[in-house]
């Protein structure tokens, strides 16, 4: 059975998942809750995480050191797409950069033993993935909140499909959880 590939993503009414600068301050009312548990919980199910470098960077205010794990999810190995990012010491055995034959690797990944596969972040990356008809399942955790501009959930993507609905949860902070699968054609 192919592992799944999840986008499992915060966004805005308006559909952003940061500023145009990556900043996502407009979700700092945000960060705590049952919604924020749960989140943290869910990624205990992953052992595979996929981002581009900007989202990898990212984290370094969080606490990410270069060429190290994330904090928040030391148990997944991380696969950074970049075609740019290098550290000044060798990386984690966790930790590898993808600077080639993204597709090609991604299909392979998915074709391996494992759990699904979390999509962190998004943008241009997540809007690659999604031109290719690799992403599965999207989660979204839905703020209310509306940023106007920014970096959209899919980036420059116009590719139009169908969702199915597969679960819903509204939390006490008006924040939506929202599972779909993706439709392809």
């Amino acid at each position: 059975m192919q592992r799944k590939l999840i986008y499992h993503v915060g966004t805005t009414l308006d559909n952003y998942i940061a500023h145009e600068d990556g900043s996502t301050d407009g979700f700092s009312a945000f960060m705590e809750g049952e919604h924020v548990t749960e989140y943290l919980e869910s990624l205990k199910a992953y052992d595979t995480v996929l981002m581009g470098k900007a989202t990898y960077e990212y984290g370094y205010q969080f606490g990410v050191q270069p060429g190290q794990p994330s904090p928040t999810y030391p148990h997944m190995k991380h696969y950074i797409f970049s075609k740019t990012l290098r550290f000044d010491t060798e990386p984690d055995e966790q930790v590898k950069i993808i600077d080639k034959n993204e597709l090609e690797f991604v299909k392979q990944l998915k074709e391996e033993e494992g759990t699904d596969i979390y999509l962190c972040g998004g943008g241009t990356f997540a809007g690659f993935l999604f031109e290719n008809e690799l992403i599965d399942e999207l989660i979204i955790k839905l703020y209310p909140v509306i940023f106007g501009s920014g970096i959209r959930l899919f980036g420059k993507s116009t590719k139009a499909i169908d969702l199915s609905l597969i679960n819903s949860k509204v939390y006490k902070t008006g924040v939506l959880l929202l599972t779909y699968k993706l439709n392809y054609k």
